[in-house]
């Protein structure tokens, strides 16, 4: 019998959402509902392992059905079950499994640090072979190192561009901006030129405030923490940041519910013509053509304050193994699920198939090649700046900021709500 750890998370956990991934629906969902409902598990003397994962897209759990169907075909000795959970719900009910002395095996989603500061986690190199170790980005792997280990490994990637209705813009006589104060005349302009269309899209929301505040606090030259990993919320350089996309809210030049219209909103405008600019993954064109949507678009770097170098936002989802005391077949059968997995040709259809960027060398050039649209997006993901998910209280502070940028929308001064969120944060 597995051993199933029961530790309480911090109450934080509970409320994580995803960076990286899809919107998913507002109740969880597994891959055994619907017409994608894999093959029932058939028990008998089978090696049992189980995985949650994260529901990117509309494809997730049909292809998560068809990826049970086909391990549990091709090995005789191994019983995998996966379920598909939304996004909005995924730490809520992997807090919930723990509690309740049912964490699963394999986890798929975006934050890591709290599981294994609570110590739940498994080393990464206990379960990975050393053949599908080699084929991660090492840039990847840095980003899930706590104390020299490697604790989770990348699932996919995705990086963050200013996309762009270029009809709008050549109609409004507007030139693609690069810097803050280009950017507001430009929305002015659009403004100007269609009351009806919003100029610019901010997603302040719980699903991925934290990356609206990336996005401005990194091209101004800040951060979230310093040189030695102290935390640096309250910074200048930050106050002023979230102060320049308050002040385009309350200038009216964006979307006019921050707080509750999420990137997927936003896509979905940007889709149907009525927001003119957004920041955004690069599985935006995807998005947008599995909506139904044509769009002149193009993309370009996030622009930038003070002369600062243009920041790409990098944002990684995770697998990780909970340390549920394995017998040696049940951790050869985890490995197992892993070789699959990043199987070249597999991990880069799984890949593709929500336009989302390889963590893997091989699935980079085949994705390059398959789709030449990706190839900038290859190139650039390697180099992104990602958040600091490897300090435990990334949980918290993600939850904090996202606060403040909503105290701020109703009012609140940001430079005392940042003071606040450091005092609470670095004690």
């Amino acid at each position: 019998m597995k051993k199933i750890l029961a530790t309480v998370l911090a109450s934080a956990m509970a409320l994580a959402l995803a960076a990286c991934g899809g919107g998913g629906t507002s109740t969880p969902s597994t891959s055994g509902s619907g017409s994608g409902a894999p093959a029932p598990s058939t028990g008998g003397d089978k090696t049992a392992i189980s995985a949650i994962v994260a529901e990117y897209g509309q494809n997730t759990k049909q292809w998560w059905a068809d990826f049970q169907n086909e391990f549990n075909a091709s090995h005789d000795d191994i019983d995998l079950t996966v379920e598909v959970v939304s996004w909005n719900d995924i730490s809520t009910v992997v807090t919930t499994r723990i509690t309740g002395n049912a964490a699963p095996d394999i986890l798929n989603i975006d934050l890591f640090a709290a599981y294994q500061d609570e110590g739940l986690l498994l080393p990464a190199k206990d379960y990975v072979s050393d053949e599908t170790y080699a084929k991660l980005y090492p840039a990847f792997l840095d980003q899930s190192v706590v104390d020299g280990t490697v604790w989770a490994i990348p699932d996919l990637a995705s990086a963050r561009a200013m996309y762009y209705n270029k009809d709008i813009l050549d109609a409004a006589g507007v030139e693609v901006p690069t810097t803050w104060d280009e950017l507001k005349a430009a929305c002015e302009k659009i403004k100007a030129y269609d009351p009806n269309i919003y100029p610019w899209g901010i997603d302040m929301t719980t699903d991925e405030g934290q990356a609206a505040a990336a996005y401005y606090i990194w091209n101004n030259g800040g951060d979230f923490t310093d040189a030695d990993g102290n935390w640096t919320l309250n910074s200048d350089k930050n106050v002023e940041a979230i102060e320049f996309a308050i002040d385009l809210v309350n200038s009216g030049l964006t979307n006019t519910d921050p707080a509750n219209e999420t990137r997927y909103n936003l896509q979905d405008l940007f889709g149907a013509g009525q927001l003119a600019m957004m920041i955004g993954p690069n599985s935006i064109p995807t998005y947008v053509a599995d909506g139904g949507y044509t769009v002149n678009y193009g993309f370009a770097a996030i622009p930038t304050n003070g002369g600062n170098a243009s920041v790409s936002a990098g944002v990684m989802d995770r697998f990780m193994v909970f340390d549920n005391g394995y017998t040696d077949e049940e951790l050869a059968a985890i490995t197992e699920f892993f070789d699959y997995f990043y199987d070249d040709a597999r991990y880069s259809a799984w890949v593709l198939m929500e336009g989302f960027l390889p963590a893997t060398s091989a699935g980079g050039e085949i994705v390059a090649k398959e789709d030449p649209s990706m190839a900038p997006w290859v190139d650039i993901v390697g180099s992104c700046k990602f958040y600091p998910v490897a300090k435990a209280e990334w949980d918290d502070v993600k939850t904090g900021i996202i606060h403040v940028e909503q105290e701020a929308l109703l009012g609140g001064n940001v430079k005392e709500l940042l003071d606040g969120l450091q005092a609470e944060i670095a004690g």
